[in-house]
């Protein structure tokens, strides 16, 4: 890579992205057909062992709490239900792609802990609001930063000054990236969902996550993309401090209603990782959100 600025496309191109496990394709294709049910989408999971494994897991963790054990997939997909286990399935294949770079502050258990926070407060929130499709929320939301990992491969030096850039969140990734480059995370992780023919909801809520206050500013009705772009200013689990709690507190409200109470949603964020991240080999962060939450209390 040259020393002047890479177009997005420049950089993902020679990046040369690795393409997705057919049982993922296959999975994307089965959702194409709103009349394949649970013994379609069983096929291609139990052709893949790997898959089988995670998926069997999955559905058996304290998440769901089910009084005996599942070991069918297809009883797995008609209990916790199609699109749950097709966006597990998404987001486990996309995961297993991403590269682990050494690049100073950068660590990819981190990235996955600040993913899963993320995916479950966007689908919080969009259950809060009565939010049908509240699923695709916390896929879309759990895949919103997988374009960091190749973004620090590729460019090892100048993402270890963008990231040191954000000093504990003080400052956002996207603004030091769209300062830099002219694009962000946001749009190369847009990219990738499109060139791995992800849904099309997934690319544009994943493309729209750093623009929260532009969603707000025009008063935006689109609950999934506030849902996801609100989850962005979570803290990192890195972070030392809630940089940006108080701007988030006062979003909460404006697209939540002045009763709605942020604490409680994060309480449910914080309980339901405890239930999640065993499945996925994650260790609970230093602090939860809710001690992000109130160690820096709002003024009334």
């Amino acid at each position: 890579m040259s020393n002047q600025t890479p177009s997005l496309k420049e950089l993902l191109g020679s990046a040369q992205l690795p393409a997705l496990p057919q049982s993922a394709i296959r999975l994307l294709e089965l959702s194409q057909n709103p009349d394949n049910g649970p013994a379609e989408f069983a096929v291609p999971i139990e052709a893949d062992p790997g898959l089988t494994g995670q998926v069997l897991k999955f559905v058996n963790s304290s998440y769901f709490g089910f009084s005996r054990e599942i070991s069918s997939v297809k009883l797995s997909i008609t209990l916790v239900g199609i699109r749950t286990i097709k966006n597990f399935a998404l987001w486990s294949a996309v995961f297993s792609l991403m590269p682990n770079p050494k690049c100073g502050p950068f660590d990819l258990k981190s990235l996955w802990q600040d993913s899963l926070r993320r995916g479950l407060f966007a689908r919080a929130f969009g259950k809060l609001k009565g939010w049908k499709e509240a699923e695709d929320l916390f896929a879309a939301a759990l895949l919103q930063d997988m374009a960091v990992p190749l973004l620090a491969k590729e460019l090892p030096a100048q993402y270890l000054t963008l990231l040191e850039g954000r000093n504990n969140g003080s400052s956002r990734l996207s603004d030091l990236e769209q300062a830099k480059y002219g694009w962000t995370h946001a749009d190369a992780a847009a990219v990738m969902a499109r060139s791995w023919s992800l849904p099309e909801e997934f690319a544009r809520l994943i493309e729209s996550h750093t623009k929260l206050n532009q969603l707000i500013a025009a008063d935006s009705k689109d609950i999934g993309a506030l849902a996801v772009a609100l989850s962005s200013s979570l803290p990192a689990a890195s972070d030392k401090l809630w940089a940006e709690r108080e701007a988030f507190v006062e979003a909460f409200a404006k697209i939540a209603g002045p009763t709605a109470n942020p604490a409680q949603t994060l309480a449910i964020v914080d309980k339901e990782f405890t239930e999640f991240a065993p499945v996925l080999k994650l260790v609970a962060p230093a602090k939860s959100l809710v001690q992000y939450f109130e160690e820096q209390p709002v003024a009334v």
